[in-house]
């Protein structure tokens, strides 16, 4: 199985980010987008709304699932 990971912030996502998710698609089965939260940033958007942002720009792509996680970003 071959799978990718995309770190990021995606405050906001954009058309860029979209496009190399989509462009990844045939590459992998499987793709993770993960939103990573740094306590010293602000964020445009809350946590909540960058990973719904995320989830609705793919939701046409069921191998891409958004995950969020804490620490090195």
């Amino acid at each position: 199985m071959r799978k990718a990971v995309f770190p990021g912030s995606f405050d906001p996502i954009t058309l860029g980010h979209v496009d190399i998710i989509k462009r990844s698609v045939p590459l992998f089965d499987e793709i993770v987008v993960a939103i990573g939260v740094n306590a010293q940033k602000n964020y445009m958007f809350s946590l909540e709304e960058r990973k719904q942002f995320i989830e609705e720009s793919l939701k046409d792509f069921p191998t891409v699932s958004v995950i969020t996680y804490e620490g090195l970003t």
